[in-house]
């Protein structure tokens, strides 16, 4: 079973690249390789520099990657490998690739600004600010959900702090080596990897045992000078080599589980309504894209694409590499978290029988599966280290039995894995906020340049950024965080698809059937997350403790406002037409 799954998603992701993203490539972006980038036209060496596509890739891929392709997955689980699995597909090819893609080359067109810049350009001037300040709150949440991630991961495993502190220094050298000497990107490379190598070897060498809150203050100041330094100091190469890191994982798993050729021990469906968010009975529909995120389709992407790539494109014809081929691999990353849980995650939870019976859930009636291990899922992987748990040990497990490597050094690779994709998506949210918080303030450029400049400097936008984001996370549990972040960031997606769809219909003179092909999905998602988020307001919020409830209910509310509100300007820019629009670039 592990074997057909895997070779069904590589032929899948494999025939719609080729099919449908090089058709979109050709009839709706219409690339062309003469026309200037943004990176090559407004280049600043800070943050238009054109990047080889290879590089940008990596950067790109490890930044809208984060631990969402790993972390939502593993908690569908409890829905059932079937619907997991069913969902990311189909989400990936009809939704996420084309959000992705699409926003990625507008932006390209409009000089690398945001997304959001770009409603503002074919919608209306309200809407870029109702935008801007919708996606200030969404990343202030990602910020704040990825802050708790990532300190849990490194308190749970000291040996991963040191391998990722000797990762950051790799990339600086890396990116030193490739930019600034002859050895250029070859020599980076290849020291590059060899240093992080040594960083793994350090980890277990010489473990950092520290606690959540330092991890907090230490992420804090980490993220504060990687959102304001040049992208090539270390954002760019830090991102590149973490794709080696990415390749290595998924090739090591997709081998693994190619050949193990075993079934799947976790049943294809357990109920309707497990007990997933807030711990809450969360049916499958509206709250399945909150809960599996980034394996599926994220906003997030839309504001990595038109934040940091497009000002780092060197070519339109890399776009679909970048935006479209970065989506399809963070839908097979998802692909084999579900088979590792699917084939192992029983096992992993049978290995740990006497701390679920303290915890009052009997392992008999799990291993029945059925509406009992929907409830228990996510309570009972507690017990191996919580969420990820059965993936860490899963994805072990799956490269011992094939390739014989070690259990425990397969289970820390799997740790670093994630830790550093959310390390890649943590600074390049910071710095995508001081983007936005720029933006938010651009009316003051000409009344007022001197305060203007203060507010726009990159240390003040990041400092305050890193502020509100660790701040949050200093007192909200990952439990609530988790969907609130994952609900404002597919209401973004909703939201940057009809911007998209717009701009396919009345900018870029679409047919009729690549325009509806970005505004149905788009409806259904604003749909789905719309009634999700409502739903997480009356059943969820109201369950919660601490001021992190009333702080993160306000937050929904006010982008529930703001949704409807760009709703509003989507239909009536749809129905004005072209001619009222700015041309592009």
């Amino acid at each position: 079973m592990s074997s057909l799954i895997v070779l069904i998603a590589a032929a899948i992701y494999l025939v719609a690249y080729f099919t449908y993203g090089k058709r979109l490539e050709k009839n709706v972006v219409k690339a062309d390789p003469n026309r200037p980038t943004p990176a090559v036209a407004l280049k600043d060496g800070v943050d238009y520099y054109p990047a080889h596509p290879f590089v940008l890739y990596g950067h790109h891929f490890a930044s809208i990657a984060g631990a969402g392709p790993i972390l939502g997955p593993a908690m569908a689980m409890a829905w059932g490998w079937l619907p997991s699995l069913m969902w990311v597909w189909l989400g990936n090819i009809f939704i996420g690739s084309i959000h992705d893609y699409l926003s990625l080359m507008a932006s390209v067109r409009y000089e690398g600004k945001s997304i959001q810049y770009v409603a503002g350009k074919i919608m209306s001037k309200r809407t870029s600010y109702i935008f801007e300040l919708f996606v200030y709150f969404a990343l202030i949440l990602v910020v704040a959900a990825f802050t708790v991630t990532l300190a849990q991961t490194f308190v749970a495993d000291p040996s991963v702090p040191t391998a990722s502190i000797g990762f950051i220094i790799a990339a600086v050298i890396s990116g030193y080596i490739m930019y600034r000497t002859s050895w250029g990107m070859k020599g980076g490379t290849v020291i590059g990897l060899i240093l992080v190598a040594l960083s793994i070897w350090l980890g277990y060498v010489f473990p950092i045992k520290l606690s959540t809150q330092t991890w907090y203050v230490l992420t804090f100041i980490y993220i504060v000078f990687a959102a304001a330094l040049p992208v090539w100091i270390l954002l760019q190469p830090r991102d590149y080599l973490n794709a080696y890191i990415l390749w290595v994982g998924l090739i090591l798993g997709g081998i693994s589980f190619l050949f193990l050729a075993k079934g799947f021990n976790f049943p294809a469906y357990t109920t309707f309504s497990p007990n997933i968010v807030g711990g809450k009975p969360s049916p499958f529909w509206p709250t399945v894209p909150l809960v599996i995120a980034c394996g599926a389709l994220s906003g997030f992407h839309s504001l990595v694409a038109s934040g940091t790539s497009s000002k780092q494109l060197d070519s339109e014809l890399s776009g679909l590499l970048v935006g479209y081929g970065s989506m399809f691999t963070e839908g097979f990353l998802s692909t084999i978290v579900i088979i590792s849980v699917a084939v192992f995650g029983l096992s992993a939870l049978e290995g740990a029988a006497d701390k679920l019976t303290q915890m009052n859930i009997n392992l008999n009636m799990l291993k029945a599966g059925g509406t009992y291990l929907g409830q228990n899922y996510l309570k009972s992987a507690g017990a191996v280290g919580g969420p990820l748990g059965p993936f860490y040990f899963g994805y072990a497990k799956g490269l011992e039995s094939i390739l014989g490597i070690p259990f425990k050094i397969g289970r820390t690779f799997a740790g670093l894995w994630v830790s550093c994709f959310v390390l890649t998506t943590l600074d390049t949210t910071n710095r995508l906020a001081r983007f936005a918080w720029a933006e938010i303030f651009e009316p003051l450029r000409e009344s007022s340049p001197g305060l203007y400049a203060f507010i726009a400097n990159r240390w003040v936008g990041s400092l305050i950024a890193a502020i509100f984001g660790v701040g949050l996370a200093w007192g909200g549990a990952l439990s609530l965080l988790w969907p609130a972040f994952a609900g404002a960031n597919q209401l973004l997606a909703s939201i940057a698809l009809l911007t998209v769809a717009v701009w396919v219909t009345n900018v870029q003179k679409a047919s009729a059937g690549y325009k509806w092909a970005a505004i149905i999905p788009a409806m259904f998602l604003w749909l789905t997350v719309t009634v999700a988020l409502f739903w997480y307001l009356v059943a969820v919020v109201p369950a919660q403790a601490g001021i992190a409830k009333y702080t993160i209910g306000g937050m929904i509310v006010v982008m529930l406002i703001l949704n409807f509100w760009l709703l509003y300007d989507f239909s009536k820019a749809l129905k004005r037409g072209s001619q009222l629009f700015e041309p592009t670039t």
